[in-house]
């Protein structure tokens, strides 16, 4: 699709709604199709909807051992 300067506008999936979504300065919203599923999608981030899986490292598997200095005669 061309604009009336002859250059083609890039037209994207919009990732909350799944519809078109024009990729361009004209659309303060891009990549979503409006301000409302930008919002949307923010509200998901902020409320811990959408997650990063991430690998425990060794230190968070092992259980806490007591401090040599603080523990009491054995």
């Amino acid at each position: 699709m061309n604009t009336a300067g002859g250059q083609r506008r890039r037209i994207v999936t919009c990732p909350a709604c799944k519809g078109e979504s024009i990729y361009g300065p004209e659309n303060p919203s891009r990549p979503f199709c409006s301000q409302r599923c930008k919002n949307n999608d923010f509200g998901a981030w902020a409320s811990e909807a959408f997650r990063v899986a991430a690998k425990q490292t060794r230190a968070e598997d092992e259980p806490d051992e007591p401090d040599a200095s603080t523990a009491g005669p054995h």
